[in-house]
């Protein structure tokens, strides 16, 4: 007995793909049914019929993507560089910099909605640990345990400093390329150097 998804009607995948637009482009509180409903060209009664509230949606949109597409992208995507080994700790960060923002140029509009829904709604942010968080962070201790061995790593709790570098390199990303490209940015290469000089200043210890 074969585990078959249901088929999406054209109207479900109008609606889908309304929604994952609008919800970029404005945020889930800023969009509202009757807006979806416009967009996908069906009444905004047939919304509630699929999909039930505006949750529902949200869920829908979300979750399929995550299992089915944004985990397994974000862990191929991540393993090339997590795979590769660095003789030192700023040349892996350079190259995590690289990779993350290469990824979210190419997958911008659900990437902007997971940004700006996640802290708001905390099933979608056990989904994203299930489906992408464990894996990933348990060989990120390995590589810090394996920098901490090299001395080049502050001796201090491995997940403190995955939140620290992890916050550094998505703060600037998301900035840059989702929420605030219009600033004047400097090179990219230079802003890179930027928090790499931070994070010397705090974790990482100079040779």
């Amino acid at each position: 007995m074969t585990n078959k998804e249901p088929k999406l009607t054209k109207k479900q995948i109008a609606i889908l793909e309304a929604a994952t637009d609008l919800f970029a482009e404005k945020g889930y509180a800023g969009t509202s049914t009757s807006e979806i409903a416009n967009k996908a060209e069906v009444a905004e009664g047939t919304i509630f019929k699929h999909f039930k509230s505006k949750k529902g949606l949200l869920l829908a949109v979300v979750s399929p993507m995550m299992v089915k597409w944004i985990a397994p992208m974000i862990k191929k995507d991540l393993n090339k560089v997590l795979d590769q080994e660095f003789e030192y700790i700023q040349d892996f960060i350079r190259a995590m910099i690289e990779n993350r923002k290469e990824f979210i140029q190419n997958n911008l509009p659900m990437l902007k909605i997971l940004v700006q829904e996640i802290p708001f709604h905390p099933d979608l942010k056990e989904k994203f640990i299930e489906y992408v968080g464990n894996d990933v962070f348990d060989k990120l201790r390995e590589i810090v345990t394996y920098y901490q061995e090299k001395g080049q790593l502050a001796d201090i709790k491995t997940d403190a400093i995955i939140r620290t570098v992890a916050s550094s390199i998505l703060s600037y990303i998301v900035a840059r390329y989702v929420f605030l490209p219009e600033i004047n940015w400097d090179e990219e290469e230079v802003e890179t150097e930027r928090i790499i000089q931070i994070l010397e200043k705090g974790i990482i210890q100079k040779a």
